[in-house]
């Protein structure tokens, strides 16, 4: 007894662990609100800086194997993208129970044209954890019709994200220190004034280190049409940023 009683346990840690973000979505969705330009925050683009995930999470399963020259090394990946107020619509309960255990890989395959999923491999490394199947049942079901839909549009914005100077200002101070006055200028300059307001960043001490291990954007608007970006960012409400500075860790980097 005592044995499952640890099990579950260390399931439910983990569980927590990987809804790391989602938790802190809700707290960004409790900082929204009007400001210039901006509206009410609709949807949370996360992204993981992985190097600092796998930093802080280094036995997952697409962290044991991560490379200085693999694309996540240089480039932000995708964690998700979640609609606020609303999660697992049309989901059965069976499966919504078998996703809250944490035990993705377990789910059923988020059904995706072959060329979506070699995509999605790349840019979005936890796709070895099943990340992809959670994302899909919690947050896509309430967005899309199906999995290829919902994980397009997400590669689309996290191009974009990845052509801007963005990852050009976190590529360059690989093993340094950014604070959020570097970030908030480097979305300006990307994605229109005021832009760095609508983004959270989240750290995490390891070894007395304050590590990067991803940033929260607010959305808002038609995810369905062509909107960029910048649109998108512009259109939603302003939040508190929280970790003010951390490192933009190296791949491999103990």
């Amino acid at each position: 007894m005592r044995t499952r009683a640890l099990v579950n346990v260390v399931r439910m840690a983990a569980l927590a662990v990987g809804l790391g973000f989602a938790t802190f979505a809700a707290a960004q969705e409790g900082d929204k609100g009007g400001g210039a330009g901006g509206g009410k925050t609709e949807y949370v683009l996360a992204v993981s800086w992985q190097p600092g995930f796998c930093e802080t999470r280094p036995t997952r399963m697409e962290c044991v194997d991560q490379t200085a020259e693999r694309f996540d090394a240089t480039h932000f990946s995708l964690h998700g993208l979640w609609p606020l107020r609303k999660s697992y619509c049309g989901v059965e309960a069976e499966l919504k129970a078998r996703d809250r255990k944490g035990d993705w890989l377990d789910l059923p395959k988020a059904a995706m044209a072959d060329d979506t999923a070699a995509r999605l491999l790349v840019a979005m490394p936890g796709v070895k954890s099943g990340l992809d199947r959670h994302q899909w049942l919690r947050s896509g079901t309430c967005q899309a019709s199906n999995a290829d839909d919902y994980f397009t549009l997400q590669l689309r914005l996290l191009d974009e994200l990845n052509r801007s100077a963005v990852r050009a200002l976190f590529a360059d101070q690989i093993g340094k220190e950014i604070d959020e006055k570097q970030i908030k200028q480097a979305f300006d300059h990307s994605f229109g004034a005021g832009a760095g307001d609508r983004v959270r960043m989240r750290c995490q001490s390891v070894n007395g280190r304050s590590i990067i291990t991803g940033l929260t954007i607010g959305l808002s608007g038609d995810l369905s049409g062509k909107s960029g970006l910048s649109d998108l960012i512009q259109a939603a409400g302003p939040t508190e940023f929280k970790c003010g500075k951390g490192i933009a860790d190296a791949a491999g980097q103990g």
